[in-house]
């Protein structure tokens, strides 16, 4: 049986998720921004209750604690058949497996549910506790990307990761 439960975010999981967030931002900087204010978390559900995104609590089956996020954006459909992986674990709950297991089934659930065929993370090169987890799901490296995305007000290069459905 699986160690998390995987759902989707909602208003109500405000109070506990900006709690998470405050209390992650060392671990979270320099490589994510993540919603820090009610506003920010209401912005945050409206953009993934769209079409071509999907938000995933990663929660502990024991207790129902968000230990984790993973956000899956920008899917398209047609012969492409992709989409973009975003992640985080919440202090407290890193390198316990929670994000492991929840990539996962997020990948299974890509793949068997919505029928995709190509998943692709992007991560900073220094971020090596993301790049373990990717490889760790059988993500292969394909490249470098300079200067690929905005985060902290700086432009960060990224390498890009990627799976395939099988």
């Amino acid at each position: 049986m699986s160690r998390i439960l995987l759902r989707a975010p909602a208003v109500a999981d405000q109070k506990e998720f900006l709690a998470l967030a405050r209390a992650s931002r060392r671990l979270h900087q320099p490589w994510v921004t993540t919603p820090s204010t009610p506003a920010q978390f209401r912005s945050y559900i409206a953009r993934m209750s769209k079409p071509e995104n999907a938000a995933f609590l990663v929660c502990s089956r024991t207790s129902d604690q968000i230990v984790g996020v993973i956000n899956l954006t920008n899917v398209v459909l047609g012969g492409f058949r992709s989409g973009y992986l975003g992640y985080y674990a919440f202090a407290g709950f890193e390198r316990q497996g929670f994000m492991r297991s929840g990539l996962r089934s997020v990948v299974r659930h890509a793949f068997a549910k919505l029928k995709l065929h190509r998943l692709e993370a992007n991560i900073q090169p220094g971020n090596l506790a993301s790049i373990a987890l990717v490889r760790a799901c059988d993500f292969n490296k394909e490249g470098h990307s300079p200067r690929y995305l905005k985060i902290g007000g700086r432009w960060r290069d990224h390498e890009r990761w990627a799976i395939l459905a099988s």
